[in-house]
């Protein structure tokens, strides 16, 4: 038997000590039997003697086993059951001789260790097997010699394990156990060999067991045949295992570069977790489970959406329920893969914590597998002492601070406290192997075969700079960086509407991706690209821009609707307008913003560097510009419709919405300044009469004129609006009450010009109304009210009108009684507009045109009821109906003046109860 080589030098004291008294020992045994030597038949001991030296070359190699087993120990056994005790102990130093000699020599003090301890091994063996004690308790012969074997085994092998515990410092027994137990049976098997040769010699003579030399290597032949087959078979194993090993490793990487995860992150994990696990005595499958785990516990990370991993920040309670499944969905994806080793409770279990708290099962203590013990706590480790998108890595010595400081809470006591002593050596250990494992592919690989794609290349090419590399791992995130940063940018490009906003986020999340100097963002408008956006270097030269399309690199872009790549941007008209100024922009890559309507602008980014652009660059351009021109699309027609929403599109002066946020703004303004606010309603009279005799058209060109004219006669902070209709409103701030009066007669002839410059008639007159703050009130509808009132009181007081409308209509809002038959029961209804020729009233039910009707406005009148007479002139189904009064007498035009102003003092306590109530809220 040979063990594997150690190093004799260096040895403990006490292994050298040991050393020494073998070979003193082993040496007084030689020279005992040199000078007691005899021999019964020389014959038959050179013969063994020979057999034994050529033996000693047979050695076999043992599938899965450190250490060769060698055929002389056979002849040895034979030699002490046959020879005498000098022939047997020369028998048994001569084959060890040989054994050691051959392939390789051993040191002197090696090869006399050697030749001692197996000569002491012989004589023990031979005074067992010759001892009459022995023989006495065993009668077999064949059992004597199992035991003398078994002697020679243990004496040899304890000799050379001494030795190596003194060394290595470990028990002795381990060392029996792992490295040399596995030989005895071959011990047993060539002791009972060895006694079949003994018999045969004393049944026969010693010539015949010659008979069992070829039978004896016809066995070692096959036997080696079957076991160099064997190992074979297990070399083809191991590479099987390693293939599957690094199979595991690659998809590992794979995966967790999607997450940014290095190569050096799962070194270290795979290396703490290994090595934590060596130290707490885990061997067989449970390391190897281990170590499939400590790759692949991420694997469920698949199931969790990108913008949960890669978030830069907190997770919700929402989105981390979310990331707790991928320790479930990960062993279920490991379950189909039916690994040998138990790698799925490891990666189901690696986020349960020591005191039940984790997840997904809550199990405690040593409920947790010992594998997901040790790969929560390196997982920890790892995860604080690596770089994230939102912190940095913190130093060894912090983790493991924060680590202790779990320890019996989230973590097995026993795990962290091997981390402990030993984090410094696995750090150091982890960078070693990732050094010898971090060789660099370049990920910008081209391929030279197919020409083209079968639908053909855009109309846009480039080439990259030369020199851009990055490994394989770096190409995938970049990869899952791109897709997720698409997205998010398509995600906020519909946030806003605001076409600033909507602007300064494209510029902000497209810098990532593609990285500018400058960046110019222009919007075509009449022909000519007007910068909407800038941002980076020479700010100010490209906000000054005006670019004519067709002119320059951004207006060539927009007439040819084509990207251009590494253009020259001292191009661009105006740029650069003075000879010696120099430009720090060599590069711009330019593409147009086509929406529904066609191109609707350009965007240009600038770098200093020249030919900085890439194709990869255009690409993803080309990917958001599609997105981005229907983004900046809606934010202008937004833009226009807010616009529109505060501007009366007829007269350009600001509408009804606009003046009521205008007067609040003033009102307040005034309250602080301590001055007054005058508030002028104006209606035209007669302006239904042009739009029937002279069309809308001319109707429009009279409210424009007017309009004008109004703006034009007013103060430059006074606030002219249109309220609706044929109905302005100025707000002057300041404007005592006799000024008013004066602005009052300088206004009313405004609307008689407009009417005779169009019509080239007199039929326009104005009424206007006036209400003053804080005298009439505070607040907006205050003052509307109250103008509004006189307004119409002036113009119920006119001697003569002109007006198609034979009575000013006052708008009210009051519920009625609606009496369509005589003895039907009422119908209510909600007075909307009254005056004395009609009214219109809100109401559901359907009447039919022409019919009679009566309203009952009040039941509380001392002279009866305040009712009327009326005519269904016509009728809006579902919404409500017009009503004529029937001709009226003079007792019966005085009692319509009562419902009048019934009408309208009813409308100004309602208004006044409600904005009571609005104040006390």
């Amino acid at each position: 038997m040979s063990t594997s080589a150690h190093s004799w030098k260096g040895l403990p004291l006490g292994a050298n000590a040991f050393i020494g008294v073998v070979i003193a020992a082993g040496t007084a045994c030689l020279l005992q039997a040199a000078i007691g030597h005899s021999s019964r038949n020389i014959a038959e001991f050179l013969c063994y003697l020979c057999i034994a030296i050529l033996g000693s070359r047979l050695r076999v190699t043992l599938p899965g086993i450190t250490g060769t087993l060698s055929v002389n120990f056979l002849f040895i056994l034979v030699g002490i059951a046959e020879l005498s005790y000098s022939e047997a102990i020369t028998l048994g130093a001569v084959s060890v001789l040989a054994q050691c000699w051959h392939p390789n020599r051993p040191t002197a003090i090696h090869l006399m260790f050697n030749i001692c301890a197996g000569s002491l091994s012989t004589a023990l063996a031979y005074l067992v097997y010759h001892d009459s004690l022995s023989n006495a308790l065993i009668v077999s012969r064949p059992l004597v010699l199992c035991l003398a074997a078994s002697m020679y085994f243990i004496f040899n092998a304890g000799c050379v394990g001494v030795v190596i515990s003194f060394s290595e410092g470990k028990p002795l027994r381990q060392i029996l156990v792992d490295c040399y137990l596995w030989s005895f049976p071959y011990y047993l098997v060539g002791a009972s060999i060895a006694a079949a040769i003994a018999w045969f010699n004393r049944r026969f003579n010693w010539e015949t067991s010659l008979l069992f030399v070829p039978a004896i290597y016809l066995i070692y032949r096959s036997y080696r045949l079957y076991l160099g087959k064997l190992e074979d078979e297990k070399l083809h194993v191991e590479e099987m295992a390693n293939l599957h090993l690094r199979t595991i490793e690659a998809l590992a990487l794979a995966i967790e570069a999607k997450d940014q995860t290095t190569h050096d992150h799962l070194q270290r994990v795979r290396v703490y977790a290994i090595e934590i696990a060596k130290e707490l005595g885990i061997k067989g499958a449970e390391l190897e489970a281990l170590h499939a785990a400590a790759l692949l516990h991420d694997i469920g990370k698949l199931a969790v959406p990108e913008h949960i991993i890669s978030k830069p920040g907190r997770l919700t309670p929402e989105e981390f329920e979310k990331m707790k499944i991928h320790t479930v969905v990960g062993a279920e994806i490991l379950e189909r893969v039916r690994f040998p080793y138990p790698v799925v409770p490891i990666v189901r279990a690696h986020h349960e914590k020591w005191d039940g708290s984790g997840y997904p099962y809550g199990l405690k203590g040593e409920e947790i597998p010992i594998g997901a013990r040790i790969l929560a706590a390196v997982d920890f480790l790892d995860a604080l002492a690596s770089d994230r998108q939102y912190r940095r890595a913190m130093p060894l010595e912090g983790v493991m601070q924060q680590l202790a400081a779990e320890s019996g809470k989230a973590f097995d006591p026993s795990v962290v406290h091997v981390l402990k002593r030993r984090y410094r050596s696995l750090e150091h250990l982890a960078l070693a192997q990732s050094a010898e494992d971090g060789n660099a592919t370049p990920s910008k690989t081209q391929i030279m075969r197919g020409d083209a794609p079968d639908a053909g290349f855009e109309n846009a090419t480039v080439s990259d700079s030369p020199g851009r590399e990055a490994t394989f791992l770096s190409s995938i995130a970049a990869a899952r960086q791109e897709a997720q940063s698409l997205f998010e940018l398509s995600q906020d490009l519909g946030a806003s509407l605001s076409p600033g906003e909507t602007l300064s986020v494209f510029s902000v999340k497209l810098k990532p991706m593609v990285p500018y100097d400058a960046i110019a963002i222009y919007i075509l408008r009449e022909n000519v690209l007007i910068p909407e956006y800038v941002n980076g270097d020479n700010y100010r030269l490209f906000s000054s821009l005006r670019i004519p399309v067709g002119d320059g690199l951004s207006g060539w872009v927009a007439q040819n609707k084509k990207p251009i790549v590494n253009g020259n941007p001292s191009v661009e008209p105006g740029y650069l307008n003075d000879p010696d100024k120099f430009s720090t922009l060599r590069s711009a890559l330019a593409l147009p913003l086509e929406g529904v309507a066609g191109v609707i602008g350009v965007v240009a980014l600038y770098r200093a560097e020249k030919d900085a652009f890439t194709s990869d660059h255009l690409r993803i351009l080309l990917a958001v510009s599609g997105k981005m021109a229907l983004a900046i699309e809606n934010a202008l027609k937004y833009q226009q419709a807010e616009s529109s929403a505060t501007t009366d599109y007829l007269t350009g002066l600001p509408n009804a919405r606009s003046l009521f946020l205008q007067l609040d703004r003033e009102l307040a303004r005034c309250k602080r300044d301590n001055i007054s606010l005058t508030l002028m309603v104006c209606d035209m009279n007669g302006f239904k009469k042009i739009n029937d005799r002279f069309g809308h058209l001319e109707g429009n060109r009279v409210l424009r004129l007017f309009a004008q004219a109004l703006k034009d006669t007013c103060r430059e902070y006074d606030y002219v609006a249109r309220m609706g209709g044929d109905e302005f409103v100025v707000i002057a701030p300041g404007l005592a009450s006799d000024a008013a009066a004066k602005k009052v007669e300088q206004v009313r002839p405004l609307a008689r010009q407009a009417g005779f410059d169009v019509c080239g008639e007199d039929i326009l007159s104005l009424s206007v109304g006036l209400a003053v703050s804080p005298d009439d009130g505070n607040d907006a509808e205050q003052l509307l009210t109250q103008a509004d009132r006189r307004m119409y009181v002036e113009k119920q007081k006119q001697p003569s009108r002109k007006d198609q409308r034979l009575h000013a209509r006052m708008n009210c809002r009051l519920t009625i009684e609606l009496h369509p038959q005589p003895g039907d029961g009422p119908v209510f209804g909600n007075l909307i507009d009254i005056s004395l020729g009609g009214c219109y009233v809100e109401t559901s039910v359907i009447l039919t045109p022409g019919s009679n009707l009566k309203l009952v406005f009040s039941i509380d009148d001392a002279d009866g009821a305040l009712s009327a007479e009326g005519t269904v002139a016509r009728i809006h189904p579902g919404s409500g109906v017009a009503v004529q009064f029937k001709e009226m007498s003079r007792e019966s035009r005085e009692k319509m003046y009562r419902i009048l102003d019934f009408v309208q003092s009813t409308t100004m306590l309602y208004n006044n109860r409600y904005l009571q109530n609005r104040l006390q809220r």
